[in-house]
């Protein structure tokens, strides 16, 4: 069994849970593949979880072009064991966010988590879908219409509650990612239990 574990923020009118649980759809797909959510204040009551996991999806909605703050503070948490035992080395991470605006500084908040996931040692999975809304033969039904390769990207109106937004694209882009997550977990789990290596010291 494959675990993974989908630890995100989400605030305001939801649609970073909206995400999340597409996230899981797409991840359950694959045969053998264990998924849980686990909301950031939930978190602390979970470690076992979070160390168990063969992959780990960080979620938050971009705020002033960042990370919540909320998320940002369970992040800090690392910084002890998990850090400087290199509890989650090797590890598969991934990100999603969103955000009202169409950029929005999604791409900071998705860095952000990227250079969190390094400090800890894990391997970072990016969308393998193109960049769709491309041309003039494009439109907002298209996959990926953010352009979003690092992580997934999601714009959600702002005076429109998560029943309709973010729409139906970035939903099924999301799944898609979450899918994509799990597939990588599964042959990295197994190809670690093939090709059995001796881990070097953590310090």
């Amino acid at each position: 069994m494959v675990r993974i574990t989908i630890l995100y923020y989400s605030n305001f009118r939801g649609q970073t849970e909206k995400l999340a649980l597409a996230i899981q759809r797409g991840a359950q797909r694959v045969p053998g593949t264990d998924v849980q959510l686990l909301r950031v204040e939930d978190a602390e009551s979970h470690w076992q979880r979070l160390h168990d996991s063969d992959a780990i999806v960080f979620g938050s909605p971009t705020y002033i072009g960042s990370v919540a703050a909320r998320f940002k503070q369970f992040i800090e948490l690392l910084s002890g064991d998990v850090w400087l035992k290199r509890m989650w080395v090797n590890k598969v991470a991934a990100g999603f966010t969103v955000s009202a605006g169409r950029s929005g500084d999604k791409l900071n908040c998705l860095q952000q988590m990227v250079i969190f996931a390094a400090q800890m040692g894990m391997i970072w999975v990016p969308v393998r879908l193109l960049g769709g809304n491309y041309s003039s033969q494009g439109s907002e039904d298209d996959l990926n219409r953010m352009a979003g390769y690092i992580g997934v990207m999601a714009q959600a109106n702002i005076d429109e509650p998560a029943e309709i937004a973010p729409p139906p694209s970035d939903i099924r882009t999301a799944e898609i990612h979450g899918e994509h997550v799990a597939e990588v977990t599964r042959a990295l789990v197994a190809g670690r239990r093939a090709l059995a290596a001796e881990a070097a010291p953590a310090t």
